[in-house]
């Protein structure tokens, strides 16, 4: 078998890095996490990568001012160095403009904190108290130019339960975090996930 390589671009600790770094372990599992690329040099997720004997680099996105698009060629073209078949982003805090998506059309995947396509953005676990929801969870979809929006590849949820704050809930969202996006990556990268073959949409 041979296993696609990929890529995960983070922004912070890395927890679902972590997770799908160690789904990858199993000799079985179809994907191998090749490359850590973090957009903030001082990211937790880095050290964790580097521990696990995962490749790193580090891209500032504060080095190139306010040039998005040459921010991002240099991401791109990091990841063509490194051969990367596939993109993860996991925690990576920045809005990719619809030239860097069509790069990796089909090829990227994000997970976000809520069951999409309700409570699209930031902030859900609050959001989701505020508005009274019973269930809360997680999404894995493909990445589109609209944030947010993409197919979806996987989702789970838990129940939002009597005095949940918004930490206690986010840590049960985790856990689902945790779980689904390994689960999606194999997919993608066994050809059983894709653009044409999600059609339900986040959005």
């Amino acid at each position: 078998m041979t296993k696609k390589r990929v890529g995960i671009l983070i922004s912070g600790r890395g927890s679902n890095m972590a997770a799908l770094i160690e789904a990858a372990r199993d000799a079985n599992y179809p994907a191998e996490i090749a490359l850590v690329i973090s957009n903030r040099p001082e990211a937790p997720g880095l050290a964790r990568a580097h521990e696990a004997g995962v490749a790193t680099a580090v891209i500032d996105h504060t080095a190139f001012g306010a040039d998005r698009g040459a921010f991002e060629r240099a991401l791109h073209a990091k990841l063509l160095q490194h051969r990367i078949d596939l993109v993860c982003l996991a925690g990576f805090m920045r809005r990719l403009t619809p030239w860097f998506v069509s790069q990796w059309n089909g090829r990227m995947l994000n997970i976000h904190p809520s069951l999409l396509p309700q409570f699209k953005g930031l902030d859900t676990h609050r959001r989701v108290l505020e508005t009274g929801a019973t269930r809360h969870g997680a999404t894995v979809h493909f990445v589109v130019a609209d944030v947010d929006a993409g197919p979806i590849v996987a989702q789970d949820s838990v129940p939002v339960l009597a005095g949940d704050t918004e930490a206690t809930l986010a840590r049960r969202v985790l856990e689902v975090e945790h779980r689904i996006y390994p689960l999606a990556l194999r997919d993608l990268a066994l050809g059983r996930a894709s653009l044409a073959s999600s059609t339900r949409h986040a959005g």
